[in-house]
């Protein structure tokens, strides 16, 4: 089970930089009666591989990272009604 601590006003996650484990965001609140249509995901000190859509939830495979370093994931979505936002993960990268 991985780590949250609020810092900053950031929800950060505690990751080990050999862990590849996929993350995501629920977004049913903000969606409301829209739908997603599409995401990617950009890694910024880590990796994200191909972002994909589950119902109502954004999802990534994260791996990487170097110990002491944060690193974070992005993801940018479309709605079926044409809104497109971003969400961030955090990550601190953490040998366990």
């Amino acid at each position: 089970m991985s780590k949250f601590v609020l810092a900053n006003g950031k929800w950060i996650i505690d990751k080990d930089p050999n862990a590849r484990l996929q993350y995501g965001i629920e977004l049913a609140d903000w969606l409301g009666t829209d739908s997603l249509v599409a995401v990617t995901a950009t890694a910024t000190g880590c990796t994200a591989e191909t972002a994909t859509i589950s119902g109502t939830k954004v999802l990534a495979w994260v791996s990487g990272g170097a110990v002491g370093e944060a690193a974070s994931v992005t993801f940018r979505f479309t709605t079926a009604g044409g809104s497109v936002d971003d969400r961030t993960l955090h990550f601190n990268i953490v040998e366990r």
